[in-house]
């Protein structure tokens, strides 16, 4: 049976020595988040994962969730409690706004504990996780009566959310959606159509489910000018805040999926249902992004998650199981044979591991700080600088953090060998549960097109160049000492061919816009493998200072240092072959006709 530790040191290590949180403590929410505030919620936080939700895991993958004839879903047996802990304990109020009864903490710190609740049970994580994404629209667009209803409950976990958006016959091309919203007397929206794939859509852990959804009203544009957004909750909810009538929704049925078993995807069916606009008419699309940017900072932390747990298994099965001899001769000689730990490739692949699971969550981290800063900051510049980061790095989260998640998941599994395989150890479930987070909030190629065709270009190229600008002076400031001189060269090297990546698109971008099609993936890729690259580089200058301050644990530094260098010479090289790629444009990959695609 697979095992779980929640890496709380990594994180305290990121917090304070490569993001600094004690540097943000005067500003606002910041406060919120003292040294003992921060250690609390990482020690419970991680104890409550692994003693409560990690246990019923495995068990609700196999159990599922179930669809009764009136159209009701149960959660697996034990997720109704864990749900009840959850919101007792007052874990989803992390970051919630205090005025709506949060704890008013920044992101950054929500995020943390997102991580490891997704580690032990991401089908779990998701049904808060949700909730979060659907407050974040109401609490940007939706008008002040409609935060008094809604957000208090949302934010205490009391009531869910959801955010319907894709239907049958259309995905990422919104501007195909056929459910209509007609006006009534009363100032509120009749809602008809079907949702496919909504996340929580219907289950029993909340008294009631408010549902953002995507509707055009009569006369709207056949575009995705034409969308507004309606809050459609599951119980009417009356003007003194109980529950009334049952609304006309409906859950039509569970979809039968890969992974996320224990968690309820739902075909939505909306009758007739009451709703009320959020935000401006045919201006959905606005409110639509706050509730996905939300939502792929959280998916790119999937990766991270399912890549953290499906690493530990494989570290302690190295370790346990004996197989072959090392190359150099046996390292146990009294033993029948050596552990797995001997072998290269093993190792190789479990070096890749820590490499990208450390690297990806420090990205995570200072990314959701810049979330924060993004209002918080102490000057408009650097408002505009947090902004800028955040967008141009959401979709290198989402697209690269969820590749190399499912890519860790599944050499876990390698690591296994054949047992990897039966379901008893677990492993298969990780890769199951990862697959998911490369497709759902956007596709990765969906995410790379967002970076290259919307981000580069945005404010004439400001976030890009100013991305370019921090990966510069760190790297500047670390050839200066000589025990991160080698890897500030090595990353120097692989920020430059991504520089020269953007340079040919804007070369070559214009002249035929497939060739930033053909290339964007690849750019994704380069993008992720150098802010990952920073991120190793700050890692590994608080190493180096720890060190020669005698602070710190040595064996852990010592750690960080030999990754570090792995990430160097292992690792960042790729980005010369990607950015070959990428100027290998796009003839070769659109010149061959379709029904060649099938030739004999």
């Amino acid at each position: 049976m697979p095992q779980f530790t929640p890496p709380v040191r990594d994180t305290r290590f990121v917090l304070e020595h490569v993001i600094g949180l004690a540097d943000h403590a005067a500003l606002p929410g910041f406060q919120n988040a003292t040294p003992d505030v921060v250690d609390a919620v990482l020690d419970e936080g991680g104890k409550f994962v692994a003693e409560v939700l990690f246990p019923l895991n495995a068990s609700g993958d196999q159990e599922g969730c179930t669809r009764h004839e009136d159209g009701s879903v149960t959660t697996p047996k034990g997720f109704k409690e864990a749900y009840t802990q959850f919101v007792e304990s007052g874990w989803g109020t992390l970051s919630g706004p205090e005025e709506f009864g949060g704890q008013g903490m920044p992101h950054v710190i929500s995020m943390a504990f997102q991580e490891y609740m997704i580690s032990a049970n991401m089908a779990f994580a998701m049904y808060p996780g949700l909730t979060h994404g659907a407050t974040a629209a109401l609490l940007v667009k939706g008008t002040d009566a409609q935060k008094a209803m809604y957000v208090p409950n949302m934010v205490s976990g009391k009531w869910g959310g959801t955010m319907n958006l894709t239907e049958p016959q259309c995905g990422t091309d919104l501007g195909l959606i056929r459910t209509r919203a007609e006006p009534q007397a009363d100032g509120s929206y009749a809602i008809t159509g079907t949702k496919i794939f909504i996340s929580s859509g219907e289950h029993d852990l909340t008294e009631n489910i408010i549902h953002l959804v995507l509707a055009k009203t009569p006369g709207a544009p056949e575009s995705s000018k034409g969308i507004s957004l309606f809050v459609v909750p599951k119980f009417i909810v009356n003007e003194d805040g109980s529950l009334g009538a049952r609304n006309a929704l409906s859950c039509g049925s569970i979809e039968h999926k890969m992974g996320i078993h224990a968690n309820s995807t739902c075909v939505m069916n909306y009758d007739g249902a009451t709703g009320w606009l959020v935000g401006e008419e045919m201006k959905g699309l606005a409110a639509m992004f706050i509730m996905m940017n939300a939502a792929r900072l959280g998916v790119g932390l999937q990766g991270l998650g399912i890549a953290e747990v499906a690493y530990q298994n494989a570290v302690q099965y190295a370790q346990d199981r004996r197989q072959g001899r090392a190359l150099t001769g046996p390292k146990e000689p009294n033993e029948k044979a050596d552990t797995l730990f001997v072998h290269p490739d093993v190792r190789r692949m479990l070096m890749e591991a820590k490499a990208m699971t450390e690297g990806l969550r420090a990205l995570c981290l200072w990314v959701a700080v810049q979330a924060d800063l993004e209002h918080a900051a102490p000057t408009d510049e650097e408002k505009q600088l947090a902004g800028d980061l955040l967008g141009l790095l959401t979709p290198v989260i989402k697209g690269y953090g969820t590749d190399k998640g499912y890519e860790i998941a599944t050499n876990a599994q390698q690591v296994y060998g054949g047992h990897g395989y039966i379901a008893e150890w677990g492993m298969e479930q990780y890769v199951r549960d990862a697959r998911i987070a490369m497709i759902y909030e956007g596709t990765n190629g969906v995410q790379a097109m967002d970076l290259v065709g919307r981000k580069l270009a945005s404010n004439g190229g400001r976030a890009v160049q100013a991305f370019f600008k921090l990966v510069g002076e760190d790297v500047a400031a670390a050839k200066a000492v000589p025990e991160t001189a080698a890897f500030a060269e090595a990353l120097e090297k692989a920020s430059g061919q991504l520089q020269a990546a953007t340079m040919w698109f804007m070369q070559n971008g214009m002249q035929n816009p497939d060739n930033v099609g053909a290339g964007a993936y690849s750019y994704m890729q380069i993008m992720g493998l150098v802010s990952t690259g920073l991120m190793w580089l700050r890692m590994a200058s608080a190493a180096v200072k720890l060190k020669a301050a005698g602070e710190g644990d040595a064996a852990f530094l010592d750690a960080k240092l030999m990754t570090a260098r792995f990430f160097a010479e292992r690792i960042l090289p790729d980005a010369g072959a990607l950015r070959r790629k990428i100027e290998g444009g796009s003839e070769s990959l659109m010149a061959l006709p379709v029904e060649a695609f099938l030739a004999a």
